[in-house]
């Protein structure tokens, strides 16, 4: 399977869905998928990393949990990720992110993600990969 991201439509809001060979795959392309409603990515360089743990009783909690952690992340750094890294294991979850200073000039910032929601959750293992999409509130 290939990695790979989308958004698909929900009402006011937008929804993040990644798909990749491993759930923790499919999680770091929702999270470029959750950075491409602020910005272009390919305006995005990975020049910081920061680090990024966080814990759930379920794989769709965890998800909803890691995307709400990387907004968390965007808001008081101010910054914006292009590249991710995720490892699961024990209902917990330790990722990096890389990325940069907004700079409005460059990065044209278009909308801010208040937060993932549990509208659309899921994160399933397909027959050629993993799923995991969410609905996020802008």
């Amino acid at each position: 399977m290939i990695a790979s991201w989308e958004h698909f439509a929900h009402d006011a809001d937008v929804g993040v869905r990644g798909v990749g060979a491993t759930m923790e795959e499919a999680f770091e392309q929702a999270a470029l998928a959750l950075t491409a409603i602020v910005s272009d990515l390919d305006s995005v360089a990975p020049r910081t990393r920061v680090a990024i743990h966080c814990e759930a009783p379920d794989e769709a909690l965890l998800f909803a949990e890691w995307l709400n952690a990387v907004i968390y992340e965007m808001a008081v750094r101010h910054m914006l990720f292009r590249r991710f890294e995720v490892h699961i294991a024990d209902g917990g979850l330790q990722g990096t992110a890389w990325g940069e200073a907004v700079n409005v000039s460059r990065h044209h910032p278009a909308v801010e993600v208040k937060g993932a929601t549990y509208t659309a959750l899921r994160v399933e293992r397909e027959k050629d990969g993993w799923v995991a999409q969410t609905v996020v509130d802008v």
